[in-house]
């Protein structure tokens, strides 16, 4: 047997630091700038191309994918493609996913300084090649161009590494003369790839600690509240663990759904403010003291900033700090990571259920939807019952950015259920890039999407299912076609909340073409779903389905029309005095 080491080229070479950091899929779309890096690429026997319709999409997919496997990548080409994609990576800054941003560049030759030549796909300024990096600058945590093969081994390191320890977006881009070479750094590849983790400082936990026991062994009742960043931090272990030892009645924030098992005897629901589950807001806003466990406190969970919970109250729990009673007279402790400081401080707290006694004074279960009258038009509370029946362990729940999000805070889901929504970018149109994103992610895990889209989400990304269809997915869409942008009516109503209404289910029928699995149908009624749901369950277990509801224009929840009257509120404030 011959011990040669294998000649690997840079395409290859960043396809093996892919694999080691769990990403086995990328996105991309080809360009004649990274056609030689798509060709390395697909060498390798692991890693997969997913080929999507524009690079848009193709970034959403990268971060649905992220959502599930903790990683995405996104292949695309210089600038015309680049900045194609900068939309969805801005989304996966903002909601704090590692996703890689690949992009093939010119030759080197091209963007050597002082011999820098006019080339297509730019926006024909020679003596500036960078504007792509610099637009990439504002929604990624690291930027790095490949011109030299010398360097390239410790350049993809270190963007991989930041997107790792920050959990953002990096950008890498590989001039296209370079991808098919071979340098002898990348023939030892095969030494693992390692991140060193972020420790906390051990003084600054202990005091860090010290303090928080002060504070919330003093309180008469305490609560405390699950956030966003937890998912970053990785910490539900260690939160439940704290739960289990203090008897505090808990909440989720509305972006944190399905980080903490809803099962938990101790879970109340959600803390949305007015919009909140029963009874939550009462026993949250009432209590003296809150902790906040990786929160995400924007004008859309804060419900137009009219949250009430004061930070004299409140103990913050960060992803890398401490704040206790914020304001005048607070504290803070710095490099103390999440983890860390929720598992010391189950460890000391004291046990009080004083706030779990009165959730269970005050809870009242919300009423069952009845069933429909036969023939009656579908409302979106039917809608959303049935949905509710669908949901086991392995589904994945998506809500793009409407009336679903609220619809879907209400749905209890199961153990191991995941919800996703993009709630700090709230770009819509998301949902169906990430929905194939989630699709091939969950795939070997036995794991099926089930994706809550408003039609006029739906028209500006819909090109993406017949990606769906082609990589053989079955994910279950709920297209809902209420003949507009729901969400945008409640804030702000105008005639262009009005869309041209598409037969949807004659649009994806044609993606189709007879080729792949598909099961397609429009309904009208309760009986119509229910009988589309029978048919989703059984023979169209591997298959795409889909399903148009059609559901009136006025017709959303309550939770919508508060919320949408607040964010309008908040939007809509005069500026304020400068004198």
């Amino acid at each position: 047997m011959s011990n040669a080491v294998q000649a690997r080229s840079l395409g290859q070479h960043l396809a093996q630091r892919l694999q080691e950091v769990g990403c086995d899929r990328f996105f991309g779309v080809p360009g004649d700038y990274n056609l030689s890096l798509l060709d390395e690429l697909e060498k390798d026997n692991i890693l997969k191309g997913t080929w999507c319709c524009n690079e848009l999409n193709a970034g959403y997919a990268a971060d649905g994918f992220a959502r599930v496997r903790g990683v995405g990548c996104a292949v695309v080409t210089f600038t015309v493609g680049g900045l194609s994609l900068i939309n969805a990576i801005a989304g996966a800054y903002a909601e704090s996913l590692p996703v890689i941003c690949v992009v093939g560049g010119p030759n080197s030759n091209d963007l050597t300084a002082g011999r820098s030549r006019l080339v297509h796909h730019t926006i024909g300024n020679k003596w500036d090649m960078l504007q792509e990096m610099q637009a990439f600058k504002q929604v990624t945590c690291e930027q790095v161009m490949i011109q030299s093969l010398e360097d390239a081994h410790e350049e993809i390191d270190k963007a991989i590494s930041a997107a790792l320890t920050h959990s953002k977006p990096v950008y890498i881009c590989i001039c296209c003369n370079l991808a098919g070479m071979h340098h002898p750094s990348f023939d030892r590849s095969p030494i693992p790839y390692q991140l060193s983790s972020k420790q906390s400082n051990q003084r600054s936990l202990e005091a860090a600690v010290d303090a928080a026991v002060e504070f919330l062994d003093s309180k008469q009742k305490p609560v405390v509240v699950a956030g966003y960043q937890m998912r970053i931090a990785k910490a539900a272990k260690e939160f439940i663990d704290f739960v289990d030892a203090s008897g505090y009645a808990f909440a989720n924030m509305a972006a944190a759904k399905s980080l903490v098992p809803e099962s938990h005897p101790q879970h109340m629901g959600t803390y949305f403010g007015q919009i909140s589950d029963p009874c939550v807001a009462e026993v949250v806003e009432s209590a003296d003291a809150y902790l906040f466990c990786g929160p995400l406190f924007n004008d859309y969970a804060a419900v137009g900033n009219t949250l009430g919970v004061t930070d004299t109250k409140m103990l913050r729990v960060d992803l890398d700090r401490v704040i206790i009673a914020g304001g005048k007279g607070g504290q803070v402790f710095g490099c103390v990571r999440m983890n860390d400081f929720m598992a010391a401080l189950a460890r000391r707290i004291k046990p009080n259920s004083n706030s779990m006694d009165i959730y269970k004074r005050l809870f009242c279960p919300a009423p069952e939807v009845p069933p429909s009258p036969e023939g009656s038009p579908l409302q979106t509370k039917t809608l959303f019952k049935h949905i509710g029946g669908l949901l086991d362990p392995s589904t994945l729940l998506l809500a793009e950015t409407g009336d679903s999000i609220f619809n879907c805070q209400k749905l209890s889901l199961p153990d191991g259920c995941q919800y996703n929504w993009s709630q700090q970018y709230g770009s819509i149109g998301w949902s169906v890039g990430a929905t194939l994103g989630l699709a091939l992610g969950g795939k070997d895990a036995g794991k099926r999407v089930l994706a809550c889209i408003g039609d006029g989400s739906f028209q500006l990304t819909a090109q993406e299912v017949s990606t769906m269809m082609r990589y053989e997915t079955n994910p279950i869409i709920f297209l809902i076609n209420n003949g507009g942008y729901t969400i945008e009516v409640e804030i702000h109503d105008g005639p262009y909340n009005v869309i041209k209404n598409w037969d949807y289910v004659k649009f994806v029928e044609a993606m189709h073409n007879d080729q792949g699995r598909l099961y397609a149908t429009r309904v009208r009624t309760e009986a119509e779903l229910v009988e589309a749901i029978d048919m989703v369950q059984g023979d169209g277990a591997d298959k795409l389905c889909f399903i148009e509801c059609m559901i009136h224009r006025d017709d959303c929840s309550k939770e919508l029309l508060e919320w949408g009257a607040r964010v309008s509120a908040a939007n809509s404030r005069p500026p304020a005095c400068s004198s």
